[in-house]
């Protein structure tokens, strides 16, 4: 089964990135988000795309305009779907929106259109209903800045067809991942299943003012050599994603934690993305000199 026509449903972070890593490979790109303000958004994060592929994997600006002229945006849905082999949804992790993004697509792919979603939390069972067919439905997810921490976790539900469980390998070694299958479903796979308490406890000791982020990432450093701590974590998969999952909690530390979370978000501390979330990017100070020993002169982000 040949997957040479892509829908990336999403321009967000990870979206632009499986567009981008897609193309890069030789792969037909259509990337679809729901309005033109989105778009803008998806193309400037595309546009930075390139000379992180030039200077990490030492790509040619020839080979990068080449990843870039595959890729066509758009917001009309009908359009995106028309041809696909493949379309991966990467959207906000909200059930509802989620499951109206389905019932719309569904009637518009052709039968031989597979679907992987790259949904952080919810498990392929939740939707597969709501894509008309379960069978080629399946979880395919990413980590951030995939050119470099290139693996892919493939998740099936119980109704997905083996076939095509052995495609989306075939295409995630195609566009240069290294895939893993999952033997059952997992709520978090096996990266956020360890990733996400990491982060929650973090987030709790910071939201509760226990210690501000730049010590907690020290202690946590400090005692087991790891090159960054939970908040230069955090900074990598964007204060938009930990936001979206703290914000569905309904227990008083997980609201407070959003709060302060959606205060940071406000005044642009999104993250790496934007070059500023709980460090400032691209010199951030747990790579500076005196960051462990609390001598450096650098402070917090208020």
């Amino acid at each position: 089964m040949t997957l040479q026509k892509v829908m990336v449903a999403g321009g967000g972070t990870l979206g632009s990135q499986i567009a981008f890593q897609s193309a890069f490979h030789g792969k037909d790109v259509v990337l679809y988000d729901i309005s033109d303000a989105a778009l803008a958004q998806a193309r400037e994060r595309l546009e930075k795309l390139a000379p992180q592929y030039q200077l990490d994997l030492r790509a040619t600006p020839e080979l990068t305009d080449a990843a870039e002229a595959r890729i066509q945006l758009t917001t009309d849905m009908a359009a995106a779907a028309s041809d696909a082999d493949l379309v991966i949804e990467s959207i906000p992790e909200t059930v509802a929106i989620k499951a109206a993004f389905y019932q719309q697509l569904a009637p518009l792919l052709p039968a031989k259109t597979l679907i992987a979603t790259n949904s952080s939390t919810f498990l392929p069972s939740r939707f597969a209903a709501e894509t008309g067919r379960p069978d080629k439905y399946l979880a395919m997810h990413f980590a951030n800045t995939i050119w470099r921490r290139n693996t892919v976790e493939i998740m099936g539900h119980p109704g997905t067809d083996v076939g095509v469980v052995s495609a989306i390998f075939d295409y995630s070694k195609e566009i240069g991942m290294i895939p893993v299958i999952l033997h059952k479903e997992q709520p978090g796979y096996i990266l956020n299943s360890l990733l996400v308490p990491f982060i929650n406890a973090a987030y709790k000791l910071w939201g509760t003012d226990v210690a501000d982020a730049h010590t907690i990432d020290r202690v946590w450093m400090l005692a087991t050599g790891a090159p960054r701590g939970p908040f230069g974590v955090i900074d990598v998969v964007g204060l938009r994603t930990s936001y979206e999952i703290f914000s569905q909690q309904t227990d008083p530390v997980s609201i407070a934690v959003a709060a302060k979370i959606k205060d940071r978000i406000n005044r642009g501390y999104l993250g790496m993305e934007s070059g500023r979330g709980f460090y400032t990017y691209p010199d951030p100070e747990y790579m500076q000199s005196g960051f462990l020993t609390g001598e450096s002169r650098t402070k917090t982000l208020p």
